[in-house]
């Protein structure tokens, strides 16, 4: 009587796979998902470096809604877009030709006069401005009334109390008024801190329409998701194979 063993050994194939991990499809859809993932990553930084003009403020002249230091995102527009209200990157050489950021509170044809119940009046219209600090008058100076040229802007800091803006100039020969074409960009968003976009200057509406919000929250949602993808479909492989083997690993069969 040999008494042959009961005892079998389970097959050495059985333990692991050589074939790749997750499945031939599994590893086809990670492989799309990383490509997609990576056009979408690389179009949103291409786009936001053709559309957008990055800067950093050295002043407090547009505190509240900008303090010194804090790096803001300008749009690359052509002056004949510039709206009232706009927050807009400029050069002119009687300001010191260096860019400047002011606000747009009137264009070409406009009227602006201060103060009328410490507002300004822009056509007639007193204007609402949210944006200043609370108890800031519409401006430091009384400086009457201002006729604006075609084809050029008055501008004024958020901050009005000691701002170099076109109150500052009126007595030059372009009453503190800048050309439109003087202007390389608005200003979308503050980005450091991350203050997010600006909101939208509502008191000039009645005046005529508002510039559009640019592009940035879709260039922002295109480098998120594609980071989102690349990262997923590249993190596939191995968690399908950390699972695979967990589920193969066992005690071998007895019976």
């Amino acid at each position: 009587m040999g008494g042959e063993s009961a005892t079998r050994t389970a097959p050495h194939s059985g333990g692991t796979s050589k074939g790749p991990a997750g499945g031939r499809t599994g590893q086809r859809l990670s492989g799309l998902a990383v490509a997609l993932g990576l056009v979408l990553f690389l179009a949103g930084f291409g786009w936001a470096a053709v559309t957008y003009l990055p800067y950093t403020v050295p002043t407090r002249s547009m505190t509240p809604t900008i303090d010194a230091g804090d790096r803001v995102l300008a749009q690359r527009v052509d002056g004949a877009d510039v709206r009232r209200g706009d927050v807009v990157v400029f050069k002119d050489a009687t300001w010191g030709n260096a860019p400047l950021i002011k606000r747009v509170v009137a264009v070409g044809g406009d009227r602006v006069a201060c103060c009328q119940d410490g507002r300004l009046t822009v056509n007639g219209k007193q204007i609402e401005e949210p944006y200043l600090s609370q108890g800031q008058t519409a401006a430091d100076m009384n400086f009457g009334t201002v006729n604006v040229p075609e084809g050029r802007l008055f501008l004024l800091g958020d901050e009005r109390q000691g701002s170099l803006d076109s109150t500052a100039h009126l007595t030059d020969a372009a009453g503190g008024t800048v050309a439109r074409d003087a202007v390389s960009g608005r200003v979308d968003a503050v980005v450091w801190p991350m203050n997010g976009m600006l909101a939208r200057p509502t008191g000039f509406e009645a005046l005529g329409g508002l510039s559009e919000p640019g592009p940035l929250r879709t260039i922002g949602v295109m480098i998120v998701v594609g980071a989102a993808l690349v990262l997923g479909g590249a993190a596939y492989g191995p968690v399908a194979r950390h699972l695979g083997s967990r589920a193969r690993t066992g005690p071998a069969g007895v019976r």
